[in-house]
């Protein structure tokens, strides 16, 4: 990957927070080229080679999968959202792990929380459900 901005490595890791989030509300060829940039570290030449065509078509390609990702966490804030609760849940550890209280139990709060996190990075609901009955 040859990105030539300051802040490369965020911009990077911020598409594949999101690549995780929407990858399957994008078309075959807006993951293929950004599987291929982000990922796998092809270069935009390396790329174009591989796909049959020009360097210049890649980049427009990989830029409008980068505003699509953009636009799906404008709208849904599931990126958001979860770091959101990775904060929360590191709080609640570090609060749990203060309390004064039986060990065990202190134990079975903290599984809670990591269990809570380990839904949200799934995308699953299953632990919730042990919450709300």
């Amino acid at each position: 990957m040859t990105i030539h901005e300051p802040d490369a490595l965020a911009k990077t890791t911020r598409i594949n927070l999101l690549f995780d989030f929407y990858e399957p509300l994008l078309t075959e060829k807006q993951r293929t080229f950004l599987k291929y940039y982000f990922h796998d570290d092809y270069s935009l030449g390396e790329i174009a080679a591989e796909s049959g065509i020009s360097r210049q078509a890649v980049y427009e390609h990989v830029k409008r999968a980068e505003q699509v990702l953009e636009g799906y966490e404008a709208k849904l804030n599931l990126l958001a959202k979860h770091e959101a609760l990775q904060q929360l849940a590191a709080g609640l550890e570090r609060k749990v792990a203060e309390l004064p209280i039986d060990p065990t139990y202190k134990q079975d709060l903290l599984k809670d929380i990591e269990q809570l996190t380990k839904t949200d990075s799934d995308g699953g609901d299953e632990s919730w459900r042990h919450l709300r009955a």
